[in-house]
């Protein structure tokens, strides 16, 4: 983990934020930090140099006495400790502070090698910043949530320690770590860039590929509930088109149904000779049955280029100025830019959005007896008419996907000019990523609320014995705590539990 020549994946963090692997700094990344710090300090000496002896923003036009440079980047921290709105869950926060420290370990920002030190210990023991979801407008950055960050660092604000929300001050001390000192630029090198937006979407697409596995999972067992015809998912026909994602659902549900004993096959059922006129057996499934490939493949597809941008973001320089050892100068500009992130997010909500639009189809089929002619009103195994079934829970389902619909739209595109316009024009990167977690969370629960409706099917229909040994394994799992309901009971917790059920655990993947 960060060992100075290779970039971070996307598995590095999966590794520290769920498997808590500590992160060890080799000597070279501790060199190069240290390279980078003292060409700064020597050549800013007699030089105007944004942020190091010149005022931020629309200020920089002002030179910072040399005595009071110091308090300048104290100043900075602490007046744009400035978040509000739901405190983000330290997941989030572990993310963004991984994100951080890579960036700040390129050797491109001229910090003290300190800065890297303590962030690695305050990660490695799980003290997470207190920092909120409301403050960064994307550009110079995420300057108001890492400030907090930076209000950590030099020993200030408070901190998530052992479960419990705690002055800095106190976990420090049981921890024996010391807050860093500032020595050059560090308060803005740790608060101008794109780690926040970053960390927040690598989360998002780690929760994002569970999300859609399970949705996988769930289509899958709907084509066996409703027994469905297999050419639909059939190599052939998904070879036809030349999408990735597309061929690759139809795999994983081809994969899933190898043994079910309730697809169909069409040639034995549609292909031979009939005096029908009216067939009793349905030509063609509904679209929410049948298109799974073409709905969930550009998932997939988007996914795949949302990790590929944020792998490159995440190793990427941020600052500004970019410090270049190599070629002796310091170069001003705008890494720290979060259009690229906010764009990647923007499309992650959007296809999330579209998935649980999916979910909420299959659901309505399952509940609507009308529609699949072989199930009560609500897969209700109670009395009809005294009971009421998943009745309740679908009204749950089609408000939290018509939130996701009014979430996915754009932030890209949302610029609001700020900062004395010295910030003309933002990318509202920050914004994006909290609200594509958003609508994964909400994803999850209108996952959850199919996932149960099907299990009340498989029940009530006495089909277990029938399903693919895949779905067999994993029903057999969940039945332990989602049981038949032929009485009407509160809901809600079932939903929870299969919602931290499905958050917590991988399917079709050797990760768990």
């Amino acid at each position: 983990m960060l060992k100075g020549t290779q970039a971070i994946e996307l598995d590095d963090f999966y590794a520290v934020l769920f498997e808590e692997s500590q992160i060890e700094l080799s000597s070279e990344i501790l060199k190069r930090v240290e390279k980078s710090y003292q060409f700064l300090q020597d050549f800013s000496k007699d030089k105007v140099i944004y942020g190091v002896n010149t005022g931020f923003g629309p200020m920089a036009q002002y030179k910072i006495d040399e005595k009071d440079q110091h308090s300048l980047q104290y100043n900075l921290i602490r007046s744009h400790a400035s978040g509000t709105g739901k405190i983000l869950v330290p997941i989030y926060v572990k993310a963004l502070m991984l994100a951080r420290l890579n960036t700040l370990s390129l050797g491109k920002s001229g910090v003290h090698k300190s800065v890297i030190e303590v962030m690695t210990q305050l990660i490695n023991k799980n003290i997470t910043p207190l920092i909120f979801e409301h403050g960064g407008v994307g550009a110079s950055g995420d300057l108001v949530q890492l400030a907090h960050l930076a209000l950590v660092l030099i020993g200030e604000g408070e901190v998530f320690y052992k479960g419990e929300r705690v002055s800095t001050t106190s976990a420090f001390e049981a921890e024996k770590i010391k807050p860093i000192q500032i020595k050059g630029r560090e308060g803005l090198a740790l608060m101008n860039g794109t780690s926040v937006m970053t960390g927040i979407g690598i989360v998002n697409t780690i929760y994002a590929e569970r999300l859609l596995n399970w949705s996988v999972f769930c289509s899958s067992l709907i084509n066996e509930v409703v027994k469905a015809y297999d050419d639909h998912f059939s190599a052939q026909l998904n070879e036809a088109k030349l999408h990735e994602g597309q061929k690759n659902i139809a795999k994983k549900m081809r994969d899933h149904l190898a043994d079910s004993k309730r697809i169909k096959k069409r040639d034995q059922h549609l292909f031979k000779p009939t005096e029908e006129k009216v067939f009793k057996e349905k030509v063609q499934e509904y679209y929410s049955l049948r298109c799974v490939p073409q709905i969930l493949g550009p998932v997939q597809d988007t996914l795949k280029q949302v990790k590929k941008i944020l792998v490159e973001e995440v190793n990427s320089a941020n600052d500004n100025p970019i410090i270049d050892v190599a070629s002796k100068n310091v170069y001003h500009g705008g890494n720290f830019h979060g259009d690229y992130v906010a764009l990647e997010m923007d499309k992650l909500k959007l296809v999330i959005t579209k998935l649980s639009m999916l979910v909420e189809r299959q659901l309505n089929y399952l509940l609507n007896s009308n529609l699949n002619n072989f199930l009560t009103p609500f897969v209700n195994s109670g009395k009809l008419g005294l009971n009421f079934g998943m009745q309740g829970t679908q009204f749950t389902a089609v408000s939290t996907t018509a939130e996701n619909q009014a979430l996915s739209n754009s932030m890209y595109i949302h610029s609001i000019p700020n900062n004395n316009d010295n910030q003309d024009i933002v990318s509202m990167g920050t914004n994006a990523a909290n609200m594509t977690k958003n609508v994964i969370e909400n994803s999850f629960e209108v996952v959850a609320i199919e996932l149960i409706t099907l299990v009340q099917a498989v029940y009530q229909l006495d089909i277990v014995a029938e399903l693919s040994s895949t779905s067999q394994q994993e029903l057999q799992k969940i039945q332990e705590f989602i049981p038949k309901f032929s009485e009407d009971q509160a809901m809600y917790p079932f939903v929870q539990q299969m919602k931290s059920y499905l958050l917590q655990n991988e399917i079709y993947s050797e990760k768990k």
